[in-house]
């Protein structure tokens, strides 16, 4: 299998995506983190001391899209079009959903992942004093693709 981020040395190395077209693409990814049940009231009802964690857990997924390239050495910086970071709530879990829309000519599946895993960790923050037991789980690309032109 050849990794594309590895030369014929093995050493880690940026893609060179100067020769492919700029075109449309999405990507959509998803996770969840598990929590007590009156935890989720908590969320439910903006009881936290901390404010209303779903509001600042979609903002801190849609920011951390943005600064992906500064947190995957190798990711390229490219220009977002469109975050949305959006939640589910079951009883005892919050699931999440990130999707992102750019034109480039590399694909915007790292800023997705990116933008559920720091939602969830920004969740995860916001509760850790009412819930000792929450867990992070299932992070996932869900699905991307690219238009034929742009």
């Amino acid at each position: 299998m050849d990794l594309s981020h590895v030369d014929g040395e093995g050493r880690a190395i940026m893609v060179d995506v100067s020769g492919k077209q700029r075109v449309r693409r999405t990507a959509r990814a998803a996770g969840a983190i598990l929590m007590h049940a009156d935890t989720l009231g908590l969320i439910r009802g903006k009881l936290l001391q901390k404010g209303d964690a779903l509001a600042v857990a979609r903002v801190a997924g849609i920011a951390a899209a943005k600064r992906t390239a500064d947190l995957i050495p190798l990711c390229h910086n490219i220009r977002i079009d469109q975050v949305l970071v959006d939640f589910r709530l079951g009883t005892d879990r919050i699931d999440i959903e990130a999707s992102a829309i750019c034109t480039e000519s590399t694909g915007i599946e790292m800023e997705v992942l990116t933008a559920v895993s720091v939602a969830a960790l920004t969740l995860y923050d916001m509760c850790k004093a009412a819930d000792k037991d929450m867990r992070i789980t299932d992070v996932r690309l869900v699905e991307k693709w690219k238009a034929e032109t742009a």
